[in-house]
């Protein structure tokens, strides 16, 4: 499966967001999305999930125009940065909500073994978004949006989350940003950047030293 996306136009309260966006993501693969605050990475995933509507938009499936919201067609699922899970949903109860099997989720997270009954508002933030992040990836949905799956995960969860993302991609769309641009570069198979409302497609860390994101010299730990 390819997913295209451009000819975007979106512009809030007279400042252009987005202008010259192409960014295609396969099945297969991992495409990464870097960028400044206010690049306009979080409106582009909204748009691509049909919760933000633009001027202007070009959305493809294997070349076929999608004119329906995306997530009205249940093809994708979306971690969005703002909590996905409501404060009074039990742990266990959420597994069972994104038909998630609770052994396998404690095989791989054992740390959760005695959070089935609590309530998610009982979690830490980093235990919250790593539970989000797993159902989402986890979903039957063939394209997986991913805002700041990272954000507050100690680095061995980022570690194991990024494991189940490069065993998911195998028959999955997966799209994703995060403020750890190491991460992303070092998971993403192609990545793009945002800069004035335009993307380009990113081939090496030059790349990004040369569009002022990184300094010049930096080095990929």
């Amino acid at each position: 499966m390819v997913l295209e996306i451009d000819n975007i136009e979106l512009s809030f309260d007279g400042k252009t967001i987005l202008r010259g966006i192409y960014l295609k993501a396969e099945s297969g693969k991992v495409t990464g999305i870097l960028g400044r605050n206010g690049s306009g990475k979080t409106s582009l995933l909204h748009i691509l999930f049909g919760s933000l509507s633009p001027k202007y938009k070009s959305i493809r499936i294997d070349g076929e125009l999608i004119k329906s919201p995306l997530f009205q067609r249940n093809q994708v699922a979306f971690l969005p940065q703002q909590k996905l899970l409501t404060r009074t949903m039990k742990v266990g109860s959420s597994l069972k909500l994104f038909n998630v099997d609770w052994g396998t989720f404690i095989n791989d997270f054992e740390h959760f073994k005695p959070f089935k009954n609590h309530y998610t508002s009982n979690l830490s933030g980093g235990e919250l978004r790593l539970l989000e992040t797993y159902l989402i990836l986890n979903s039957d949905k063939n394209i997986i949006l991913l805002d700041e799956p990272f954000s507050n995960l100690a680095p061995l969860y980022v570690s194991k989350i990024k494991d189940i993302i490069e065993h998911k991609k195998v028959d999955k769309i997966i799209l994703l940003t995060d403020h750890l641009y190491e991460e992303i570069v070092s998971l993403s198979d192609d990545l793009y950047f945002l800069k004035n409302g335009c993307s380009k497609l990113i081939h090496n860390m030059e790349d990004l030293e040369s569009e002022g994101y990184l300094p010049i010299n930096s080095q990929q730990k």
